[in-house]
């Protein structure tokens, strides 16, 4: 993602034209701009999976009425990848190894477009403060620790791995 952004800065520059912060490129316009140089370099994996992002996020567009802001871009993106994490378990059970290797470029695809993941030490210790700060007693409070927690993992970690490491400490209070 990052090399590809460099790449558009260095093209707008040999054309003249004005080079925006890779802040102030909106989520979904990196997303159009990563499938129009997919379609030149016909990368059929890409264009074909950056086409089903868009997609689902005018789906989305659609479905609140508004355009989709950052936030709810990552949210579609986050439920793309889910969906291929699952199709990849599917897959291996089916014994499957194309459809594997297929769902497995579609997701690294959509990985780059995620805010860098965290690591489980990170999302350990980022549970432990949602436990301290809801006072968590138990297995009872797991849903009070998710709600404080997820708004703040969002998009940067799986929430299956989550859930996972909260029940684990509030099985050990």
């Amino acid at each position: 993602m990052k090399n590809l952004v460099k790449r558009r800065e260095r093209k707008r520059q040999r054309k003249g034209g004005r080079v925006p912060d890779s802040q102030e490129m909106a989520l979904k316009d990196s997303i159009q701009e990563a499938l129009r140089e997919a379609l030149k370099r016909q990368q059929k994996v890409e264009v074909s999976t950056l086409r089903l992002l868009l997609s689902e996020i005018k789906n989305a567009e659609i479905a609140q009425q508004k355009p989709a802001d950052d936030n709810k871009v990552l949210d579609v993106i986050t439920k793309e990848v889910k969906r291929r994490r699952e199709s990849i378990e599917a897959f291996k059970k089916g014994n499957r190894s194309d459809l594997v290797a297929q769902e497995e470029a579609e997701l690294a695809i959509l990985m780059s477009y995620l805010p860098e993941q965290m690591s489980r030490a990170e999302i350990v210790a980022a549970a432990r403060q949602a436990v301290d700060a809801v006072g968590a007693k138990g297995q009872s409070d797991k849903g009070r620790v998710m709600a404080q927690l997820m708004p703040q993992l969002k998009g940067k970690a799986d929430g299956k791995e989550v859930s996972e490491i909260v029940s684990e400490l509030l099985a050990a209070i």
